[in-house]
């Protein structure tokens, strides 16, 4: 069934006439894109606004079931994303408008529909900046939603967000880093052909509350060390640029090799059969702590590194 115009998404461009526009073509260069200094500019400008958009940015409520009601609002939304096979761009600014959000608005208590109206806002706005094609609102609201919202309602919740958030909807995220760095380490070049499992490891990171306290640059480095099966130290930091923060890189690798210790015991535990016998619950109690300690042990020892 086809849907009326009152269906289509908010236009958010201007309307100006063409002859109000100033020409200023005879004053504006074209940009040399192969020039090496312009490459440094920009990536500079990358560092520069990364630490002033963390800066403005506050730490998200920690109630249990704040954070319960955030993960499921999240995986809806990347469920939302492979769906439609939205750039990895997409599904990350997505996340970062929600979290930005609930880090400065609170939303009605006792009103678990907001959520879910702030999560397709969200969508909509992340796909309106990276996708040329953007569904419509009613569209985007797939994968059996607790909720469904109209067009006009979902509109409404976009200007809000983008009030709320100052108007700033192009932010820097990991995937502002990747090429960069790769073209960096050119022993990377050969592993990094297709980049899908360093865009999953950055789209798994922002799963967890914990990916605002760490730098775009900082996650896009952690992630690509992981991936290339490399050792986080000095060395290899500086080859991707002085302005990386080390140390947050270091214990973002951490915390990526926790979680992946975390999915393989998990993953484990569903392909093992359940053991027959006392015994057998027994000895896979303590395969499961030996398994712990050794990833416990590995992780403290490179901590202290």
């Amino acid at each position: 069934m086809s849907l009326s115009p009152a269906h289509s998404a908010v236009n958010l461009y201007c309307s100006e006439i063409a002859d109000e526009v100033v020409d200023l073509s005879d004053r504006i260069p074209f940009p040399n894109l192969d020039s090496s200094t312009d490459d440094e500019s920009f990536i500079l400008g990358l560092f520069d606004s990364e630490l002033d958009q963390m800066l403005g940015s506050e730490r998200l409520p920690v109630l249990p079931e704040g954070v319960r009601a955030r993960q499921d609002a999240v995986n809806w939304m990347l469920k939302v994303h492979s769906h439609y096979n939205f750039r990895p761009e997409t599904a990350y600014l997505s996340v970062t408008y929600l979290d930005r959000f609930l880090c400065t608005y609170d939303l009605p208590q006792g009103k678990e529909w907001s959520l879910q109206l702030l999560s397709v806002a969200c969508i909509a706005l992340a796909a309106k900046m990276e996708e040329r094609s953007v569904p419509l609102l009613l569209d985007l609201q797939v994968m059996e939603p607790r909720f469904l919202f109209t067009p006009m309602t979902v509109q409404q919740m976009e200007l809000l967000v983008m009030a709320v958030l100052k108007w700033r909807l192009r932010t820097v995220t990991p995937f502002s880093f990747v090429d960069y760095f790769i073209s960096k380490l050119p022993c990377f070049s050969s592993q990094f052909h297709s980049s899908s499992n360093v865009s999953d490891l950055i789209l798994a990171s922002c799963r967890v509350t914990d990916h605002l306290d760490f730098l775009p640059s900082s996650i896009a480095a952690a992630s690509l060390l992981w991936v290339a099966g490399k050792n986080v130290d000095d060395q290899i930091l500086e080859h991707f640029h002085k302005r990386v923060n080390k140390e947050m890189v270091k214990r973002c690798h951490y915390l990526i090799k926790q979680s992946m210790c975390s999915v393989a015991r998990l993953k484990r535990q569903r392909l093992e059969p359940v053991p027959p016998s006392p015994d057998g619950v027994l000895d896979a109690d303590i395969s499961e702590s030996c398994d712990v300690l050794k990833c416990g042990g590995e992780d403290s020892k490179m901590s202290q590194d």
